[in-house]
């Protein structure tokens, strides 16, 4: 939840400059949405300047909401709206998100905090410097201040005072010590354990649908053809070159590379032959019902317990964001206790 400029001030903004990164400081309602599919039908975004919530007197419009709908949904402006069936979720999570940052920004008012000239000045020299030309600068200050510097200044001044209440009040209470993340691996193991997994890359030969016995015997003498060159191929990337000329599976575009599957996960033939091969080996050609593969191993991880060294630093990282997420949903809770908040 640590603040990096410029998302404090790009929240500010209901359609974000070109190029520009977008991050709202609400808690997270669910992660940003999947990239819709040529097929999906969009609800377009048509903000106007309608109220659509009041916070404690303070009126917040769908400009505010819009802004927050793309910061869920990054794909919008490419597609121009939300996916129908998300839009209502989407809309929600917003709307719950535009009402925090304001009672955050009224809680810090509240409190008197106040925002150095030269954080001022420095956020909006970082801010200017997201944009290409002056130009761009100033056709935004027309679309989304008016032209008024003086609301220029209060939008960067709230998300500056937004920012240094969350940092007060989330990210200086979460860190966890060294200490703490070993605690919690020793005391759950479980969570630590792994199944046994191999790492490979395949070189694959697929015959067309409802296929000839002729075209499988193709598919077959392709696969041949191909094995003394993946024999021959002695590193990860060789193998994987090969794989992206000739492979005519999914994984071809990733240099045939698999992620670390299962052993429990693989078809027995394959299984068989990983395990009698060392990391870097290549396999003969194994036929699967009627498609034949080259396999390269290059790692088998036996089951066990994932060692504390290997899982230190995300672990870290996680129960951070969850000391985080706990912190955040408290303040929400304490902000909403006393707030008077309408649906307009």
């Amino acid at each position: 939840m640590k603040p990096h400029f410029p998302s404090c001030i790009l929240f500010l903004i209901a359609i974000p400059a070109a190029g520009a990164q977008v991050a709202s400081h609400a808690p997270t309602v669910f992660k940003s949405a999947p990239a819709p599919t040529q097929s999906t039908s969009m609800v377009a975004l048509n903000p106007v300047g309608k109220p659509v919530v009041r916070v404690n007197g303070s009126v917040l419009t769908d400009i505010d909401l819009v802004r927050e709908e793309y910061s869920i949904f990054p794909y919008a402006r490419q597609h121009n709206g939300l996916p129908k069936e998300m839009a209502p979720q989407i809309r929600d999570g917003a709307l719950q998100m535009i009402v925090f940052e304001e009672l955050v920004y009224q809680e810090a008012q509240r409190r008197k905090m106040t925002v150095s000239s030269a954080k001022m000045a420095q956020a909006e020299k970082d801010f200017r410097k997201q944009f290409a030309t002056p130009e761009e600068f100033n056709a935004l200050m027309q679309s989304e201040f008016h032209g008024s510097e003086q609301l220029f200044q209060e939008k960067i001044r709230r998300a500056l005072l937004i920012d240094a209440l969350l940092k007060s009040e989330i990210e200086d209470k979460s860190p966890v010590t060294p200490a703490e993340v070993r605690a919690y691996y020793d005391k759950n193991p479980a969570l630590f354990r792994h199944e046994e997994t191999y790492t490979f890359q395949t070189i694959s030969f697929l015959p067309p649908p409802n296929a000839t016995p002729d075209k499988v015997r193709e598919g077959q003498t392709r696969a041949e053809q191909a094995l003394p060159q993946a024999k021959a191929a002695k590193t990860t990337e060789a193998f994987g070159l090969l794989a992206e000329k000739t492979s005519e599976d999914d994984f071809h575009v990733m240099m045939g590379q698999h992620k670390p599957v299962a052993a429990n996960g693989l078809a027995p033939q394959v299984l068989k032959a990983l395990a009698a091969m060392k990391p870097g080996d290549v396999s003969d050609v194994i036929q699967l019902e009627q498609a034949y593969t080259i396999v390269r191993l290059n790692e088998h991880a036996p089951a066990g317990m994932t060692r504390f060294e290997d899982v230190k630093a995300g672990l870290q990282k996680e129960l951070h964001d969850k000391k985080a997420n706990q912190l955040r949903a408290e303040l929400d809770k304490k902000l909403h206790q006393n707030a008077k908040v309408e649906t307009l």
